[in-house]
């Protein structure tokens, strides 16, 4: 199996993964799941062990906190099979880490991997299946689909009650209101993300940094504000994120750490600060942290005028739609797929003729067609099995032809 599992954000594509694992683990094989970040590992450990427990099944944590006697005894379980399930970040497919039959390899929100990095996972298991989730599958993953390489499922309902997330851009200049909104949020009880792009204030870039935006927040909210951002330590961003789970923060400021998975139902209000600056796919997952709960929410797009052409085109689809498709689509369309043979996931389309924007429907059919030649004519033989190879010649795919050869 090599398949897309495509849910929007918060529709529950752990819980099918986990369903998927389990069975692996009843067939005797053993499942991996691999996050981008420790944040959102350690969540997923907490989601799943309690489940693991009652079934039976024998679940641990690797990152690269882990260190000593508690790694050793990870890695001893896993080569003895003991271990049935493993979630990790980057630490699962680094070094010695070596499974007694891995059936299953489970890649959550892929557009955070490098091409490398996802083979070298699926490499500890060269005959495992490999299940992809995502939110938005970046262009490049897009083009794989229309090529047949990729099956694709995807989750098109959320859960009850979810309610939709009312977007809305707004100007730099209109700051003042937008502090003033917050305030009001906040006396509310409400929870609030605000993203910044950078740690730290550049000279190159003229950006609000995180903790210049922590210390006017700060300043303005007390003790009600928290910060979180990628060069902490990991039981800093634990601790600020416990904090702001349980309410002793109420508003958190942030760069993308948690752009994935981060899981707070009763956080209601995102801010993304500089919304010009960040990707189509950036946006649609940090608007998902919010709308996790039954309360109706909202994700607000601070821009800095005057906006580029891709930028207002960013902020208009944001505004237009909440589906993942769609949104990954669109970004298709403003960055172009990458390469399909290659590691390249964005840049200048890769067809000679065709595009794959604008042509998706005919793809589709070549792809229909395509399977069939491999099935009926593997060796290309056939007068028409002999026009194809031609075609490949001229068009300097020779390596297709190799790659057909070898299955």
């Amino acid at each position: 199996m090599l398949r897309l599992l495509q849910g929007d954000v918060g529709s529950g594509k752990t819980i099918v993964a986990l369903t998927a694992m389990a069975a692996t683990v009843e067939d005797g094989s053993q499942a991996a799941i691999m996050a981008p970040t420790e944040i959102l590992a350690r969540q997923h450990f907490a989601t799943i062990a309690p489940l693991c427990e009652a079934a039976g099944i024998r679940a641990a944590i690797l990152t690269g906190r882990d260190k000593g006697t508690h790694r050793r005894e990870i890695l001893e379980g896993l080569a003895d099979g003991s271990i049935q399930i493993l979630i990790g970040t980057h630490a699962l497919f680094q070094g010695p880490v070596d499974f007694r039959d891995l059936g299953l390899v489970v890649i959550d929100e892929q557009h955070r991997f490098g091409v490398h990095q996802r083979l070298a996972l699926s490499g500890k298991g060269p005959t495992s299946d490999v299940l992809v989730m995502t939110a938005t599958p970046i262009p490049r993953t897009l083009v794989l689909t229309y090529f047949g390489d990729m099956d694709v499922s995807k989750l098109t309902g959320k859960p009850a009650g979810r309610q939709p997330i009312r977007t809305t851009a707004t100007p730099m200049e209109r700051l003042d209101d937008l502090m003033e909104r917050t305030g009001k949020a906040l006396l509310e009880g409400q929870k609030l993300y605000w993203i910044c792009p950078l740690v730290e204030e550049s000279e190159e870039l003229p950006v609000m940094s995180a903790e210049d935006r922590y210390n006017s927040l700060a300043s303005r909210f007390g003790n009600s504000v928290g910060l979180v951002h990628g060069r902490m330590s990991s039981a800093e961003k634990d601790a600020a994120m416990e904090a702001f789970r349980t309410g002793e923060t109420r508003l958190l400021v942030a760069t993308t750490v948690i752009e994935v998975g981060v899981d707070v139902p009763d956080a209601t209000i995102m801010v993304i600060e500089h919304a010009e600056r960040f990707g189509l796919a950036q946006l649609h997952q940090l608007r998902g942290r919010v709308g996790r709960g039954d309360k109706p929410s909202s994700c607000i797009l601070l821009y800095k005028a005057p906006l580029g052409e891709v930028a207002r085109r960013r902020i208009e689809v944001m505004r237009e739609t909440d589906d993942g498709f769609r949104i990954a689509e669109e970004d298709l369309k403003l960055r172009g797929e990458g390469e399909v043979l290659g590691t390249r996931q964005s840049g200048a389309p890769g067809f000679n003729l065709a595009s794959a924007e604008a042509h998706a429907d005919i793809l589709e059919i070549a792809r229909d067609e395509a399977r069939m030649s491999i099935a009926t004519d593997p060796d290309l033989e056939t007068p028409i099995g002999q026009a194809r190879r031609l075609l490949l010649y001229l068009f300097g795919q020779d390596q297709a032809i190799r790659l057909i050869r070898a299955g």
